[in-house]
């Protein structure tokens, strides 16, 4: 003869869990950009204008110690290169923008810009601060 009382239920209910790992993943994906710091760059001053430019440029950043530096990562001239072509090639970068130290040597700067040109890269500029008061360069 069968009861009418339900036994103990022995399944996990992960709705909730999944609920909650959704919501901690949007979380995560929002504030994980705003946690990212920037390398410390001195620009030089000059009297340009601010680019006025919808879209983001991609940026290239060289420290006064000669590291060159694509998104977070370090890289080295050749490996810089076939980055590169690679990203030109898949379409990622189309425009770039080089920010350097103001004590970086300009034959560096300049071996960046050549990797740019023969990867085929033409829309490219520098990045500065404009003068401060006014004083003169």
């Amino acid at each position: 003869m069968k009861s009418g009382k339900k036994g103990l239920m022995a399944e996990i209910n992960v709705t909730p869990l999944v609920d909650v790992m959704l919501v901690l993943l949007i979380i995560f994906m929002i504030t994980a950009p705003l946690l990212t710091t920037g390398i410390q760059v001195d620009l030089p001053e000059t009297r340009a204008g601010e680019l006025k430019k919808s879209e983001k440029p991609f940026v290239i950043t060289i420290t006064k110690e000669g590291k060159i530096i694509v998104g977070q990562q370090s890289l080295s001239l050749d490996r810089l290169s076939r980055w590169l072509a690679e990203a030109k090639r898949v379409g990622i970068v189309k425009d770039v923008q080089i920010q350097a130290d103001k004590q970086v040597p300009y034959g560096l700067i300049a071996k960046v810009l050549g990797e740019l040109e023969a990867a085929g890269i033409t829309e490219i500029g520098l990045m500065t601060k404009p003068v401060s008061g006014n004083e003169k360069l």
